[in-house]
């Protein structure tokens, strides 16, 4: 035997022993919790829903249209119902989940018409706020940030019907593929443009008005969590009324915080006080620093080219 084999049993017998603590990451039924695969399974159906002819099946047949969309609604409806279910077993026990998660299944499909409505209006807001794009579908084919607004109205359905833990795995999901970091909790209104988006972070309890355009690297967070979980049901993040462009890097920060309807915030500010209405808030100009460098081979700006490197510092 090799050394790696006569210690292997030792090792799993010391794991083992380990996972006898009774701590909380010592579960070892994985039934017991959601299978985070599936969830994100289901998301790929559920935009498929959303967003009928922007994917298919091999065996989508166009004219079939109702049979293809009733057994992809009932294979969602399984899963999420299953997934639910389990999430609520812990709190209600087990006959009570599973006669809850069919009404907030059922509850959740009927929903997703206003969802649609909604994210109809986030497309426009993308369209009209991008002179890059060509065309909504381009939108909706490529853009990340209407991935992560669509994802996180879908999970804003099951965190408003009281649905644990399956909300936070789609914006996670979602976060993790796009980096734009949405809560589930967030109350967001319509026509919400994402540009670019990496870094975004929106917290739980943000909310934030219509016609909202958000650059990359925002954060819409809360000004402490050191409360910890003594925190948990307050109004933590801020307030964004209607029609507020937020540009790359700014920071707004406590629950406290309203920026006005109307304003506009630069690039890298840091916010932690209201801002009235029809208010543009920048930062003053920053000096800059110019300092001569050697230029590579003639330069026709520089009086005296100099080779690029010459040894010397």
């Amino acid at each position: 035997m090799t050394p790696i084999e006569q210690q292997i049993e030792g090792i799993v017998d010391s794991i083992l022993e380990d996972y006898q603590n009774g701590r909380s990451i010592d579960k070892m039924d994985p039934f017991l919790n959601p299978d985070k695969e599936v969830v994100i399974d289901m998301i790929g159906k559920l935009l498929r829903i959303v967003y009928p002819g922007f994917s298919r099946e091999r065996t989508y047949r166009i004219y079939n249209a109702k049979h293809n969309l009733s057994m992809l609604i009932e294979d969602v409806m399984y899963n999420l119902n299953k997934q639910i279910a389990i999430v609520l077993r812990e709190s209600v026990g087990e006959e009570a989940a599973q006669e809850k998660a069919q009404e907030l299944s059922i509850r959740f499909f009927r929903a997703i018409p206003e969802v649609r409505a909604v994210v109809q209006t986030d497309v426009e807001a993308f369209y009209e706020g991008d002179p890059a794009a060509y065309s909504t579908d381009e939108i909706v084919f490529c853009y990340p940030g209407l991935f992560a607004i669509t994802v996180y109205r879908l999970a804003h359905i099951l965190y408003t019907l009281g649905v644990p833990m399956l909300p936070r795995i789609m914006t996670e999901h979602a976060h993790s593929v796009t980096g734009i970091d949405i809560n589930p909790g967030a109350t967001i209104g319509r026509y919400f443009f994402i540009d670019h988006g990496t870094g975004i972070v929106v917290g739980e309890t943000t909310v934030i008005g219509d016609r909202v355009k958000v650059y990359q690297g925002v954060t819409l967070g809360a000004l402490t969590t050191r409360g910890g979980q003594s925190l948990r049901g307050k109004k933590r993040h801020p307030t964004i009324e209607d029609n507020v462009t937020i540009y790359a890097g700014a920071s707004i920060l406590g629950g406290g915080t309203v920026i006005g309807r109307d304003s506009v915030i630069g690039s890298n500010v840091f916010i932690t006080h209201s801002i009235p209405p029809c208010t543009t808030v920048s930062i003053k100009s920053q000096e800059l620093q110019f300092k001569p460098r050697n230029c590579p081979g003639d330069c026709s700006a520089c009086d005296k080219p100099e080779p690029f490197w010459d040894g010397q510092k």
